[in-house]
């Protein structure tokens, strides 16, 4: 059985598969959630993604600079995606124009032991064979307010002491 961290320390680091393109986060994260999303599914070619939602001054790149992608969500929001030039690996995505927070993409984190998930979005586009927790919040679409995913993430104490 893996050992979740309790408390992960800041700064966090993470990066892009091949490492070029390196990045810290230097305060908690705001939330965490999976987004079941038909752009989230093609962008990552899997069922969904983990997205930690940070303060966009929070996030420095320490290693190389992001390249951009621009598309339209399903939500009809103009969205920016950050990525590496070299080999590709999404890293975060935010509003286009910036609204101040961004969504890091969890599986680019170096330790990605204590990414606890409040909830699940855009669950009407979920993989048939999904199975959801009765315990996580989960709505069919884009939450119009995403505060009880913050104080869920926030009930956690993941980041305290």
């Amino acid at each position: 059985m893996n050992e979740r961290a309790a408390n992960p320390s800041l700064p966090l680091g993470g990066g892009c598969q091949c490492q070029k393109l390196r990045y810290e986060i230097s305060a908690p994260p705001l939330m965490i959630y999976c987004c079941h999303c038909t752009n989230c599914q093609r962008a990552t070619g899997g069922a969904f993604v983990v997205a930690v939602t940070i303060l966009e001054p929070s996030l420095t790149f320490v290693k190389g600079e992001p390249a951009k992608t621009f598309w339209t969500s399903d939500a009809g929001n103009s969205r920016v995606g950050y990525y590496c030039g070299d080999c590709g690996a999404r890293i975060a995505n935010g509003g286009e124009p910036s609204i101040g927070v961004l969504s890091l993409r969890g599986g680019t984190f170096d330790d990605t032991s204590w990414l606890r998930p409040a909830g699940h979005i855009w669950t009407k586009s979920a993989q048939p064979w999904m199975k959801f927790d009765d315990a996580m919040i989960l709505t069919p679409g884009q939450p119009a307010d995403y505060a009880p995913f913050m104080e869920h993430f926030k009930a956690q104490k993941l980041f305290e002491g």
